[in-house]
């Protein structure tokens, strides 16, 4: 019986440069796996259009896109998916069989709204797997960073960050957040910030003994700001890592996690 293929990785298509852009990358990181690339255009139809025809803008939007990808990545199996209605929906229909579903955002610095809006928070907390929220640069060289604490959506994104960064042969940064203290309060500050590093290595080792050669780097920061100080950790990484429950994505869609994503300079993923 021949083996069934695996579902194709999903990038979703709309009118902004920031989704065709992710669409470029989405090309080349299906390549790297044995399956196909499908684009996805939640269509709307107006009310009274009973003609059953795509409006022209959408076909030629999505043959645009289909194309960049055949670019990105020749060989690539490529398919166009054009369906009515609303684009969570469809998302998070997908996000039950796709190994990834990848978003497209404006430039840091763009409008917060073009990227931290309904959808992209929504299907951020409800996705089954993994989202990779493309903005900024991704250079394939940077580290990959992944935020950590005591949460199951957190030991998951550690699992996903693990075997991205061996897979590529780049470093991997693990960063945890430390409960807020004052030392002029609080006598054992220092002990405590020490038992938190402790913990962290303690977590990683597991995963240092399974890709031997991958270089992994700890840090603790105060979780006061947690997306502000896990951007600043490694302003070169090629991708940010969070569970989708916890301090250093807070509870998304939320405050936090809205940072993180308007915020970042390079692909963020989420990871259920």
């Amino acid at each position: 019986m021949a083996e069934k293929a695996k579902a194709a990785v999903i990038a979703g298509v709309d009118a902004s440069e920031g989704s065709l852009r992710a669409v470029r990358w989405a090309a080349q990181e299906a390549a790297r796996r044995p399956t196909g690339l499908r684009l996805l255009h939640a269509c709307v139809i107006e009310p009274g259009d009973g003609s059953g025809v795509l409006p022209e803008h959408v076909t030629r939007r999505t043959r645009h896109a289909a194309k960049i990808a055949r670019t990105a990545a020749p060989g690539l199996e490529v398919e166009i998916d054009v369906r009515l209605g609303l684009a969570v929906d469809l998302l998070l229909a997908e996000s039950v069989t796709a190994p990834l579903l990848v978003l497209g955002s404006q430039r840091p610095g763009g409008p917060r709204g073009a990227l931290v809006g309904s959808v992209a928070l929504r299907v951020a907390a409800a996705a089954k797997c993994p989202v990779v929220f493309f903005r900024g640069h991704a250079d394939p060289r940077g580290p990959v960073l992944v935020g950590v604490d005591s949460s199951p959506a957190s030991a998951e994104a550690l699992h996903f960050a693990a075997d991205w960064a061996a897979a590529r042969g780049v470093p991997l940064v693990v960063a945890h957040a430390a409960r807020r203290r004052t030392p002029s309060i609080e006598p054992s500050f220092t002990d405590q910030r020490a038992e938190d590093r402790r913990k962290l290595e303690e977590l990683v080792a597991g995963w240092a003994r399974k890709h031997p050669r991958l270089e992994i780097t700890t840090r603790v920061v105060d979780d006061g700001e947690p997306a502000r100080a896990l951007i600043g950790i490694t302003p070169g990484a090629q991708l940010i890592v969070v569970g989708s429950r916890g301090r250093l994505a807070g509870a998304l869609p939320g405050s936090t996690g809205n940072d993180l994503l308007a915020h970042a300079t390079c692909p963020v993923a989420v990871v259920h």
